[in-house]
């Protein structure tokens, strides 16, 4: 079970199905960007744009310290919505953070093999929607011991709600909406500086018009691979 922090009280969700969406942004130049910095780690270009990857809802955390297998993951952040069991929709922030080594082998096995950081904190939809694209997502890792921003931008480089509901699969679709009990994580900016793992990862979603914002941020305990 998720438990949220709402303006309207708690929230709780019992999510039961997860997806993940790739290759989400607006421009195509900012696409094409995204798979060119993943092609420079040995990641196969995508069938189609955007993809649904579908993962296990179970990766779910909202925990602070996580435990990833290796140390070649990393996160991205991506505002994530949320469907609760009445099929009202939510906003968050989410980590789709990703085996970066795997994912060159099977990006959607890479997903699956990651635990998805999940804030505490959610906003409804309703209260965002009509400024979707000036909130701000942005993350920082750290390096060498100091904070280091990683990305940043707007969800004007993404796809708008409208289209991104419009495009889900039937498996997760219920009406024109997300499916109750469902996460769908929409997209993310490109990485500054190149995609790289981190022991830190912080990330923020900012709303200029509310003067509000969602921040997680979660550390990353590294188990040893067994050769």
């Amino acid at each position: 079970m998720l438990t949220f922090e709402t303006p309207q009280g708690s929230l709780s969700v019992t999510p039961q199905r997860l997806a993940i969406a790739g290759w989400a942004g607006r421009d195509q130049a900012g696409v094409q960007h995204h798979i060119d910095e993943l092609a420079a780690i040995g990641v196969k270009p995508p069938s189609s744009v955007p993809l649904f990857y579908r993962a296990s809802a179970q990766l779910l955390t909202q925990a602070e310290n996580v435990e990833m297998l290796g140390g070649e993951g990393s996160g991205e952040a991506e505002v994530c919505l949320v469907s609760d069991g009445d099929g009202r929709l939510w906003v968050t922030l989410a980590s789709d953070h990703t085996d970066r080594k795997l994912e060159a082998v099977g990006v959607a096995e890479s997903k699956q093999l990651c635990a998805k950081p999940v804030a505490i904190q959610a906003w409804p939809l309703d209260e965002v929607r009509d400024h979707w694209d000036s909130l701000e997502l942005a993350s920082e890792i750290e390096e060498s011991g100091q904070l280091v921003s990683y990305q940043q931008g707007t969800l004007a480089e993404l796809l708008d709600v409208e289209t991104l509901l419009a495009k889900l699969p039937a498996a997760i679709k219920h009406g024109e909406s997300l499916a109750s009990n469902t996460l769908l994580l929409c997209g993310t900016v490109p990485a500054i500086g190149g995609i790289r793992p981190s022991p830190r990862f912080s990330m923020t979603l900012n709303d200029p018009v509310l003067n509000r914002r969602l921040s997680h941020a979660y550390t990353v305990i590294e188990l040893e691979v067994a050769q």
